[in-house]
């Protein structure tokens, strides 16, 4: 399964996008993240569901200097993507 997630708030410049990376790891997720120019983060993960919904849960709370204040959503197939790489 894969799960992309746009992240709303302040979630650039705050270790959002290694602190993602470090709790993808920990879940043997694969996938991305990446600051967009409009100030927020794109997450792509794709691993089991229970999973995905776990590092959903962190998305929303962010590390301590965030504030998250959306996270938009989409789940679809997995492609295959490997490592959890951070752009």
């Amino acid at each position: 399964m894969r799960l992309t997630a746009l992240v709303s708030g302040t979630v650039q410049g705050v270790g959002y996008r290694l602190w993602v990376q470090r709790y993808a790891r920990d879940l043997n997720l694969v996938g991305y993240a990446e600051n967009l120019l409009d100030g927020r983060v794109e997450v792509v993960a794709e691993g089991q569901q229970a999973d995905l919904d776990r590092l959903l849960h962190w998305l929303r709370r962010g590390p301590p200097h965030a504030r998250v204040s959306d996270v938009q959503t989409q789940y679809s197939e997995a492609t295959g993507i490997t490592g959890f790489h951070i752009y």
